[in-house]
């Protein structure tokens, strides 16, 4: 009987039946990537496999059923290597469409694209046999010095959850399910399995969370995977709070928690705070839950509630299994080049140096080994083994006509010693050429999962060979190749620059497409480029120390921290160029007021005034005018991406809940609206918002703190309601009349000490503690009632 419980989905009866051994197996990995089969209960394996931008399949892994690792000698030949010579034990790979990184595409601010990318990957992990697809990552891109920010998409949580919704909605639709990762705050590869990311309240909901909830609530992503690093002293994977009371009680999210790869250190605690499933498989871990379900140390109930969740999926995916899709390798591939045509971002255009036009383009250069092999996907777990890979040179070439050359030089080696001749090589051949597209690179192989980068410098004599051929030729245009950020000492030098971060296969294609204008380039700019590594927001305080690291700047990440702090970025948040031009006009918005529960739409017009076909990323902002808070100067809200044709205007809509205009109140441990007037800013970056218009938050929630013992007085005097709860008090103790008891209160009004205290200080008055207690009961419940009125 119990055999058909799995097909009939009767899960909980199923895992109920279900011996201590068998809810261990069940709770934990098969191998590297599967859940675990029981043949008793008829129950299959599951696949997974990473890939945030393209499915990793490992045949030995998967069809092998290898359990990972490697043996002791096979460890010392790779020991000391860089991470990017460093793909250990994967063996050999099936290859899959390796589509632009986080990073990369994320600049394409599309969110229907982001879906049929999902689609796209759904459709490669059915043919391949995976149910499941460990990605997207949305970790918020706090330094760029991450070493897995080519992964993530934002330092906003607002475009990070929009992305990740696109891709796991069309993901999930193709019947594979999506793993929300890394859930939370793993921020920087130092020491990343055990350093504790300490973070305030306050910034942890409004950037750190925030995107992850956006994800959970509009894409209901099958997994959400637990992160290696501690969270103000929990580990992740063991955090009751973030895994049971936010995720799961105030999110809603039903699906399953899966821990990061070894990311459980103690596995009983870890399924009481709600990681579901293990991976890999442990046979420690996998002894130590079992001897605590036998011995009752852990409730068997929590382990049956997990396993029924586990159950559940391997049902869903089973039933959704599309082993007869075909690999759509030539499909996929031209997909990734317009994602990568979609995201490029042209950061600098001086005097019309792109597009590649003829006449003025008769001899074209290109310089750097990029040009010949491309530097498209960072190194770690989401390496992918491309189907095929665009050379940039190739690509570039099949746009020449008769009347353009074409040439090659080197100019760069990881051999120093050969570095001055190859840079006045491509220096001689730079005299004579029309365009010269040199290619460049940031240190190609250290920085990647496990590792942050060292520098936002490119790699050594990349720099120097930009300048050198600045120094010869007029029309220099750089090309650049990086996970994240990078300084640009030569950036006045040049004549163009255009930044494709880890594009992926299709990287030459997308690229040679934008250079010769077959495509207008859109991609913008999501993280803020310093102008030097010191003005990273919490660069004094990162790495951290012993263990530890600090988010010291709170709520201003990013743009927020370069906006407060007024200092003037390499180039903006937001900011991207085009062939085209843009204008913004009329602003309106179809109410005055805004209350909690309500949506403000704010309508412009968009005029493409330039002679090129193009797309514009509109971008709304807002910013308290005044605040009794600390507050960014102002903060993404909403955006959308625009198509014109030269000439043709359009009137553009974008809508605000006033749910996303709230702060969290730390105070009240609830999301507040605050009371007040607020400018509502649109444009095409983050430092250029030509369009204003003035809406008023109504609400009375938080306008007065709520009181404690320990409140100084000011904050008690200030709130009316309050002032009178205390005055009637002082009536009914002291016996004296409302006028002198207002005397009292104004007399303690500048003391700073708590009111209390002042009251036994300065009038030797004490009060029982039962009557203090239920007059701060009253004035609080006084208080609330009167905001939800």
């Amino acid at each position: 009987m119990s055999t058909k419980l799995f097909e009939r989905g009767e899960f909980l009866s199923l895992a109920k039946s279900m011996t201590a051994e068998e809810l261990g197996d069940m709770l934990s990995g098969h191998g590297m990537w599967k859940t675990e089969a029981n043949a008793r209960l008829g129950i299959p394996h599951m696949v997974m496999t990473d890939g945030t931008y393209g499915v990793r399949y490992s045949i030995q892994q998967i069809e092998q059923d290898e359990k990972g690792g490697q043996d002791f000698e096979a460890f010392l030949s790779v020991v000391n290597q860089r991470a990017k010579d460093v793909e250990v034990a994967w063996g050999t790979m099936r290859p899959a469409t390796c589509f632009p990184n986080g990073s990369s595409f994320a600049c394409s601010w599309d969110v229907e694209l982001a879906q049929t990318l999902g689609e796209a990957l759904g459709r490669e992990c059915q043919h391949l046999g995976v149910n499941l697809l460990l990605g997207p990552g949305i970790n918020i891109r706090r330094t760029p010095l991450g070493g897995r920010s080519y992964e993530y998409y934002s330092e906003d949580p607002l475009i990070s959850g929009e992305i990740a919704s696109g891709v796991i909605n069309g993901l999930q639709q193709q019947g594979v399910g999506a793993s929300l990762k890394h859930f939370a705050c793993n921020n920087s590869e130092v020491e990343r399995t055990s350093m504790d990311s300490i973070i305030d309240e306050r910034a942890l909901r409004e950037i750190y969370l925030r995107g992850f909830e956006r994800a959970v609530k509009q894409s209901k992503p099958w997994t959400v995977m637990s992160s290696y690093n501690r969270l103000n002293g929990v580990h992740t994977a063991e955090n009751s709070w973030l895994l049971s009371d936010v995720l799961r009680n105030e999110w809603g999210f039903t699906g399953v928690v899966v821990a990061d790869w070894h990311g459980i250190k103690d596995r009983p605690l870890s399924l009481m705070a709600g990681n579901d499933l293990d991976m890999p498989e442990s046979e420690t871990r996998k002894a130590s839950l079992v001897k605590a379900l036998k011995s009752g140390a852990i409730d068997r109930e929590r382990a049956e509630q997990s396993a029924q969740r586990i159950l559940s999926m391997v049902h869903r995916a089973k039933a959704a299994e599309q082993p007869d899709i075909p690999m759509e390798t030539e499909a996929h591939h031209l997909l990734a080049r317009r994602m990568v045509a979609e995201s490029i971002v042209l950061l600098k255009n001086h005097d019309h140096a792109l597009p590649l036009q003829a006449p003025g383009c008769s001899k074209l250069l290109l310089v750097g080994e990029g040009a010949k092999k491309p530097v498209i996907q960072g190194s770690g777990c989401a390496t992918t083994t491309p189907t095929r890979v665009d050379i940039p040179y190739d690509e570039i070439h099949t746009y020449c006509h008769d009347n353009m050359t074409l040439s090659w030089c080197q100019g760069t080696s990881d051999d120093l010693a050969q570095l001055a001749a190859l840079r006045d090589e491509a220096c001689a051949a730079a005299r004579d050429a029309d365009r010269v597209v040199v290619f460049v690179n940031s240190e190609d192989g250290y920085d990647g999962e496990g590792s942050d980068r060292r520098t936002l410098g490119l790699q050594q004599g990349h720099d120097a060979l930009i300048s050198a051929l600045a120094a010869v030729n007029d029309k220099v245009i750089v090309v650049l190749a990086n996970p994240d950020a990078v300084v640009m000492p030569w950036l006045a030098e040049v004549s163009a620059v255009v930044e494709t971060f880890y594009a992926g296969q299709a990287m030459g294609g997308g690229l040679a497409d934008v250079l010769f204008g077959a495509v207008n380039p859109c991609g913008k700019l999501t993280v803020t480029f310093p102008q030097r590594m010191t003005d990273i927001p919490g660069w004094h305080s990162y790495p951290g120390e012993n263990g530890r690291h600090y988010y010291s700047e709170g709520i201003f990440v990013g743009y927020r921290w370069y906006d407060i702090r007024n200092l003037e970025p390499l180039f903006p948040f937001g900011f991207g160029l085009s062939y085209s031009q843009f204008t913004y006009s009329d602003i309106e918005l179809d109410r005055d007021s805004l209350r909690e529960g309500e949506t403000v739409t704010v309508s412009f017009t968009l005029h493409n005034t330039g002679s090129y076909a193009g797309k514009e990323v509109c971008q709304l902002y807002s910013h308290y005018q005044h605040s009794l808070r600390s507050r960014p100067v102002q903060e993404l809200r909403a955006f959308c991406k625009v198509s014109l044709q030269p000439g043709e205007q359009r009137r553009v809509t974008l809508s605000v809940p006033a749910s996303d205009l709230r702060y969290y109140d730390v105070g009240r441990q609830q999301w507040v609206l605050e009371d007040g007037l607020v400018s509502l800013r649109v444009g095409p970056h983050s430092r250029q918002l030509p369009l204003q218009a003035e809406l008023r938050c109504l609400s009375k929630v938080a306008r007065y703190r709520l009181i404690s013992r320990d409140t100084q007085p000011v904050f008690v005097l200030e709130n009316p309601l309050a002032r009178e709860y205390f005055n009637r008090f002082l009536q009914a103790q002291l016996s004296v009349n409302a006028d002198d008891a207002d005397r009292i209160l104004e007399h303690c009004k500048n003391s700073f000490f708590s009111i209390f205290t002042t009251f036994d200080r300065r009038f030797r008055q004490r009060f029982a503690d039962e009557a203090i207690e239920q007059l701060i009961a009253a004035v609080n419940r006084a208080i609330v009632e009167q905001e939800t009125e």
